[in-house]
This record gives structure tokens, sequence and C-alpha cells, in this order.
């Protein structure tokens, strides 16, 4: 009885070490795929991380393109305003440029009629012709039109003067001067509209 006694202990033993194996290489094999779904998720954290740097990193690119394209357009309409702007002005002082022009012929007619009424002894013809002349020059002033500071002996300057014909010059210091002025120049504003016409001495 004692021999099975110790058999029966014997098999219950090896039995429950047997037990005790299995449930020891299951609780191996069960955190074995838990160790497994760690890295599984730690690996598809990671790619997910990348995909979000990634997408970040598109997102912050087109960002700066659209940036970078709203300052051109930006500096483009400036510069368009300012340019509209000038040309505006522009427009606005010489609007009446073509009827100015149309008007220096009658000037000259005047100078000439005045040059030619003082050598006679009519001066009260003088004196109308005289107001009448003034009256049209300070009118057309007032409009922006203004004369070109021409004499005999200034120095000829091609970008200020038009030279109409050349004469030998009377002495060695006339040479490339202005001899005589045949018709006045004009400006308005800034800009010349009629380049004075001279005699220039070579």
């Amino acid at each position: 009885m004692a021999v099975l006694l110790q058999t029966k202990n014997k098999i219950i033993k090896i039995f429950w070490t047997y037990i005790m194996s299995k449930k020891n290489d299951t609780k191996v094999e069960q955190e074995q795929p838990e160790v497994a779904n760690e890295a599984t998720a730690t690996a598809e954290t990671s790619e997910n991380t990348a995909e979000v740097v990634s997408a970040e990193a598109k997102l912050q690119e087109e960002l700066s393109k659209e940036k970078d394209k709203f300052l051109r357009l930006f500096a483009e309409f400036e510069n368009y305003k300012k340019r509209t702007s000038k040309e505006r002005i522009e427009l606005f002082r010489t609007a009446g440029k073509d009827i100015l022009v149309a008007m220096l012929p009658v000037l000259d007619d005047l100078d000439r009629a005045l040059v030619e009424i003082s050598k006679t002894d009519e001066e009260e013809l003088k004196k109308g012709v005289l107001l009448i002349s003034n009256k049209l020059k300070e009118t057309l002033k007032s409009k922006g039109l203004g004369e070109v500071e021409v004499k005999a002996g200034d120095t000829f300057d091609a970008e200020d003067h038009e030279a109409v014909t050349q004469i030998p010059a009377l002495s060695d210091d006339m040479k490339g001067k202005i001899i005589d002025v045949l018709e006045k120049g004009y400006t308005l504003g800034d800009k010349i509209i009629r380049y004075p016409k001279v005699v220039v001495g070579q």
C-alpha cells in the first residue's frame, strides 16, 4: 500500500509538472503574440507618424508656394495702380496738348505782327495787338504752356534745339553757337512740344 501511495504521489507530481509546463508554454505563446502585436502597433504608429510628417511637409510647401504667388500678385497689382495713376496724372496734364499745339502758329503770327507794327508809327494798333498777344500768352501759360528760353549766342544743343540750317560763323567764338532764332520753342509741363528752330554757326 505504501508503494502504491508513493507511485500515486510520483504520478501526481509528474502530472502536475506536466500541467505546469504546459501552462507556462501557453503563457509564453500568449506573451509572444502580445510582443508581436506591440511591435506591429509600434511599426504602424511610426508609419502613421511618417505619413503625417510627409503630409505636413507637403502642405507647408504648398502654403509657401501660395504665399509667394500671393506676394507676386500683390506687388504686380501695386505696380499696376502706380502706373495707371501716373498715366492718369500725365493725361490730365497733357489733355489740351493738341489744342495748345494748334495755337502755336497763332502766337507766331502775333509775334510777327508786333515786329512789323513796331516798324510803323501806329502806336494804338501796336498797343491793341500787344494787349491781345499778352492776354493769349497768359491764358496759355495758365494751361501749362511755357516758352523755351533761347537766344542768339547760346551754345547749340541738339537735345533742346532744332537746327534748320548752318551758316559760316562771323568769328571763331560763334562756331557751334546759335546765330538766329527762326521760331520759338514751347514746353507743356516739363516736356518740349515744339523745339526752337535755330540757325547755327559753323
